[in-house]
């Protein structure tokens, strides 16, 4: 164990203090504007900037890493996003607040490229199981734990911003005190939706449902509480649930998925998303606080989890020296949902009430589950033994964490260029950056 803390504590340090950053901005932007009086749509709108931005920050990403390497990659962004935040208290206008989300949707996605290669370069070791769980319960722990930090503030004064942005800051430290050497920049990665659907169809649809689904839930979910009359710090609370759920659940699902098709598990949490999601419905009409908290926990534990299945299934079919293109690809499409679906989720309320967010999460997961069932119809697939990785859509170097990712480190050790040459590393001893490709 201490050989592995020893591998990544700088790296999980500071991905902690990250996301706990990042778990308060997300529940404090949206009560924020809805205090200045900013209707839902608009917060949607903001929503859906913040995954145009995030898009484009895994394409800037790693030409960016590539240049500067991990250390000043992370230490020049985490300062910039640091100042956006601060910039927040500033915004009194939808424009503003659209500019400041998608360019700490650019950042955020950047600094996530950073993590998540640098993670991935530490577990193609014996040691990988213990390093992925060390690095994603602290970091899931922490963007469950930060929305609770609502209660210690007034969203409508700047020091909760302040706060965000100090724990921003405060990632800089581990990452200027690590005094190993970084690691190589991940390999090459090439998008392919079409490709891809044709050989995995129910994985690039799944991630992009997730993507139509869960953006607008999280986006939304304290504006939801609140509207459905819970306190702010309830409302904020449903994020808290949400994350808790799905940590839960994590490891009980990477169990059943690796000994069942993975289809049936991605079709079961979709239905029990739908399920759910009705349930949140009949809770809040009812006025039922509690029952509400619980009802997000479960839709969390379901919901949440379903990329990580989808890029186990993915995983399973593609050849081994696919999995970074096959990671990429859904990503890819994971973010194209993120993008689209807070505009429909806003709009759903705003014509519905606060229930039309989950009459919308109720249909697109039915219909993702609909979808699955049929796929299973037509194709049988055998189950696999085991492969599943708990895998956050955050950036296409997260392929260094899908399963059978060691066989492509082992297999792949540089990447390769345009005409199929591998490339070595530069002067300074570092891999060439992923490179992110697009193709219909």
């Amino acid at each position: 164990m201490n050989s592995s803390l020893a591998l990544i504590w700088t790296i999980t340090a500071a991905t902690t203090l990250l996301q706990a950053g990042n778990g308060l901005l997300q529940a404090l932007m949206p009560l924020r504007m809805q205090a200045d009086g900013i209707s839902v749509a608009s917060i949607g709108v903001v929503a859906a900037a913040y995954g145009v931005g995030f898009s484009t920050g895994c394409f800037l990403a790693p030409s960016f890493i590539r240049h500067v390497g991990y250390i000043r990659a992370f230490a020049s962004l985490a300062a910039i996003v640091s100042v956006l935040i601060l910039a927040m208290t500033q915004a009194h206008s939808t424009l503003a607040w659209i500019l400041l989300r998608g360019l700490t949707g650019v950042t955020l996605a950047c600094i996530f490229t950073v993590t998540d290669g640098w993670i991935s370069a530490r577990a193609t070791s014996s040691h990988r199981g213990r390093i992925l769980s060390i690095y994603m319960i602290c970091t899931k722990v922490a963007l469950m734990l930060s929305p609770l930090g609502i209660s210690f503030g007034d969203i409508r004064t700047d020091g909760l911003f302040m706060a965000v942005s100090a724990l921003i800051s405060l990632s800089l430290l581990p990452i200027a005190a690590t005094t190993t050497s970084e690691p190589n920049a991940p390999q090459g990665v090439r998008i392919e939706v079409r490709k891809l659907f044709a050989t995995a169809p129910s994985a690039v649809v799944g991630a992009f449902v997730v993507g139509l689904v869960n953006g607008p839930v999280i986006a939304i979910t304290p504006v939801f509480g609140v509207r459905v009359g819970l306190s702010q710090d309830q409302a904020a609370a449903l994020l808290f649930a949400l994350q808790a759920g799905s940590l839960a659940m994590q490891w009980p699902l990477g169990w059943l998925s690796d000994r069942a098709d993975r289809r049936y598990v991605i079709a079961g949490l979709a239905l029990g998303t739908s399920l759910v999601s009705l349930l949140i419905l009949w809770a809040s009409a009812q006025g039922a606080s509690l029952l509400i908290l619980w009802s997000f926990a479960a839709w969390g534990g379901l919901a949440l989890c379903i990329y990580s299945v989808c890029v186990a299934h993915a995983c399973d079919i593609v050849d081994p020296g696919q999995i970074v293109s096959t990671v990429g690809t859904l990503l890819f499409s994971w973010a194209t949902g993120v993008t689209v679906g807070p505009l429909i989720g806003a709009l759903a309320m705003e014509i519905l009430g606060p229930q039309g967010l989950f009459i919308y999460a109720a249909l697109a997961s039915l219909g993702l589950a609909a979808f699955i069932v049929m796929r299973i119809i037509r194709v049988q697939r055998p189950p696999v033994k085991g492969g599943f990785a708990d895998i956050a859509p955050s950036s296409s170097a997260s392929a260094g964490l899908a399963p059978r990712a060691e066989i492509v480190t082992d297999a792949q050790p540089h990447a390769s260029n345009a005409e199929g040459e591998a490339e070595l590393p530069d002067q300074k001893g570092r891999s060439p950056a992923t490179r992110v490709e697009t193709s219909p």
